[in-house]
């Protein structure tokens, strides 16, 4: 399947209803002082990248943000709808959240992710995250909480 990954808007109705299986697929899973969502109008904010993906045929499959602070960039609501798991959409999502924070000159992204996300967790590790400490203000004692960091080389300028 084709798929192209591209910048979106966070309120369109494609993007709440992905956004809105994602937090119903977490939802009962987590203690909510250990789950950390952000609303599609929190997704607007000037410091957050969104990103779709969507088949060539133009159904959204999937999401990713990328919330950049001073030091570091973050992912957030990466999602792939079940039906089309399984054939590296989730991997190009990342790829492109990576590329944006390289293209801003981050040189680490960080995450936090569910430890019940069994499948997310591989593919953070098979990316090469690595597992970190608490960052931010998320807790620093939790069970339900994993979170990782990955090095990103960033890219020098053409000519140098």
């Amino acid at each position: 399947m084709a798929i192209t990954v591209k910048p979106a808007d966070p309120l369109s109705t494609e993007a709440r209803e992905l956004i809105a299986a994602l937090d119903a697929g977490l939802s009962g899973h987590y203690d909510a002082e250990n789950n950390f969502p952000l609303l599609p109008e929190e997704l607007l904010s000037d410091d957050i990248d969104f990103f779709m993906a969507e088949t060539g045929s133009g159904k959204k499959v999937g999401t990713i943000a990328l919330r950049r602070y001073p030091d570091y960039a973050e992912i957030k609501r990466m999602f792939v709808t079940p039906s089309a798991r399984g054939q590296g959409i989730a991997r190009q999502l990342l790829e492109t959240a990576h590329e944006c924070a390289r293209a801003k000159g981050y040189d680490r992204v960080r995450l936090e992710t569910g430890s019940l996300q069994h499948a997310a967790i591989a593919l953070y590790e098979s990316a090469g995250y690595v597992r970190r400490p608490a960052f931010g203000d998320y807790p620093p004692e939790s069970d339900q909480n994993i979170y990782f960091e990955l090095a990103i080389p960033v890219k020098e300028a053409v000519g140098s």
